[in-house]
């Protein structure tokens, strides 16, 4: 069966990208900012819109919104995938270096990421929620103002979320959100 990806123009889309073999180098403060600056040079090529981004140690998940006229969310996906691996510095990571057809590549990422088209306004919620909660989920921190590579605190300071929010509670997500 042949998997085929929805591509909406002007679309919303959730995604989870996951490091190589789970190699959770993305803890690394200076790699969350070469992560940022890879954010940066691609979306100043190919505009649109970070809803919601939390990055974790081996994954991260973001909410893009597509310009009208635009779906290709696949080349702003492989564009700052390449940009990361290409700065990345191999000490730090423990990248991992493979041949692959007579190549050399250093491997950073999984090849594939997971994509899912935001459906409604209560779906787009959801996974905005998924996203500011995750690091509580993978027991990482006990509330999600405790994690800074967030975009919850940028929630908190546009008042959409009390600083506390999902604090000292268990929250339920329905399995079909994440896909991780």
């Amino acid at each position: 069966m042949e998997y085929r990806r929805s591509k909406t123009e002007g679309g919303t889309y959730f995604f989870t990208v996951v490091t190589y073999s789970r190699k959770r180098f993305l803890g690394l403060h200076k790699n969350v900012d070469l992560l940022r600056d890879a954010f940066h040079y691609v979306l100043h090529r190919h505009p649109c819109e970070i809803e919601s981004c939390v990055v974790l140690p081996d994954h991260f998940h973001c909410i893009l919104t597509l310009p009208l006229g635009d779906s290709n969310f696949s080349t702003r996906l492989r564009l700052l995938k390449s940009y990361f691996s290409r700065h990345l510095e191999n000490e730090p990571c423990e990248a991992i270096t493979k041949s692959r057809k007579n190549k050399q590549e250093k491997m950073v990422w999984q090849r594939r990421f997971w994509e899912h088209e935001i459906r409604d306004e209560q779906d787009f919620i959801n996974h905005v929620e998924y996203i500011h909660y995750n690091p509580v989920k993978h027991g990482l921190v006990q509330c999600p103002k405790d994690w800074q590579y967030s975009s919850f605190h940028r929630y908190v300071k546009k008042e959409i979320y009390d600083l506390n929010w999902g604090s000292n509670q268990e929250m339920q997500f329905s399995p079909i959100i994440g896909q991780e």
